[in-house]
């Protein structure tokens, strides 16, 4: 392959995933998630994934909710879905990994408790504003 043809393989794959973290914030607006931050991974060593999404609810309904949102957003919308998916047992903090994008929904207290933000304190942290 020609250097011009990886370059726009990886232009591609960076635009996909940049649709990606769209659609997911956007899964998250539709049932009111708080407080939505992207962290932008993509420069950080070892990282797991390229992006963490985090956004909180004050039930476990509501995280249930916004959970299925976002999987009936990415499904429509990119025909895409999660890879893994777990905590749906309880709705305390539910994981959807997309591989490149991992979606965390949390309960505000269990947000609070681990402070994913902090943890990835070097990254790029951005602030989604709430859809009204």
């Amino acid at each position: 392959m020609q250097a011009n043809q990886l370059q726009r393989m990886d232009e591609n794959k960076s635009l996909k995933i940049k649709a990606l973290v769209d659609v997911i914030i956007n899964g998250m607006q539709e049932k009111k998630a708080e407080n939505i931050k992207v962290i932008d991974l993509t420069e950080i060593d070892a990282a797991v994934c390229d992006y963490f999404i985090i956004s909180n609810a004050n039930s476990n309904t509501q995280v249930k909710a916004i959970a299925d949102s976002i999987q009936k957003e990415t499904l429509e919308t990119l025909e895409d879905k999660p890879w893994h998916k777990e905590g749906t047992e309880t709705s305390e903090w539910v994981l959807m990994d997309y591989v490149n994008v991992v979606a965390h929904i949390f309960q505000t207290p269990v947000r609070d408790f681990y402070a994913l933000e902090e943890l990835w304190g070097d990254a790029k942290i951005t602030s989604i504003e709430s859809k009204n």
